[in-house]
């Protein structure tokens, strides 16, 4: 998690969290964007953070686990400032936005971007309450895989269910002319 530029005036009770879009993948790259923004153009007074919440995943790939940090929420940021014309200009118009995330309609049919509860902005930045950072086994449900061993070594098949406390999958493996589920270890397969 990333902190705004520190402020020396004390945060008005005006200032709320706001979600915005950015281009999904970006979204560190446009909080930099703004954070250079909030600077430069002399908004630290009215925008106080820009957050892009992150949580580590435990990821397999290849028999090996690693920590990695991946993005929570792809495709958005939070921004908590004083909503403004001119704070908004200054989100709005920051290379990799594309607009905030609004449920109302405002003046002149542009619509009124709407505040998180601190409550609701807390728990999207801290993310699961788990202290254990969550485990990714690098496949989904949906996803097609190859077999590399055993009896049904060379065959393909769709991925049915992720059984992470068992370490195998559940696949679906089409053969004359039936599917047939198998459970297989996930070091048996990989993605296709």
């Amino acid at each position: 998690m990333t902190t705004a530029p520190s402020s020396t005036s004390v945060i008005p009770n005006t200032a709320h969290w706001y979600v915005v879009h950015t281009y999904s993948g970006r979204e560190d790259r446009t909080c930099q964007n703004l954070k250079q923004r909030i600077i430069t153009m002399d908004f630290e007074d009215q925008i106080f953070d820009a957050v892009v919440p992150k949580q580590t995943v435990v990821q397999m790939t290849d028999g090996e686990t690693k920590h990695v940090e991946k993005t929570m929420y792809p495709g958005y940021l939070l921004v908590h400032m004083v909503m403004n014309d001119d704070s908004w200009y200054v989100v709005r118009n920051t290379p990799g936005v594309t607009n905030f995330i609004s449920v109302e309609e405002g003046v002149e049919g542009r619509a009124k971007p709407t505040p998180l509860t601190d409550d609701e902005a807390q728990r999207m930045i801290q993310g699961p309450s788990s202290d254990s950072p969550q485990v990714n086994f690098g496949f989904e449900r949906g996803d097609v895989v190859m077999i590399k061993d055993g009896p049904f070594a060379e065959f393909s098949g769709t991925v049915d269910e992720v059984l992470g406390q068992r370490g195998t999958l559940r696949v679906t493996v089409s053969f004359f002319g039936q599917d047939t589920p198998v459970e297989l270890p996930f070091l048996s397969v990989e993605k296709a």
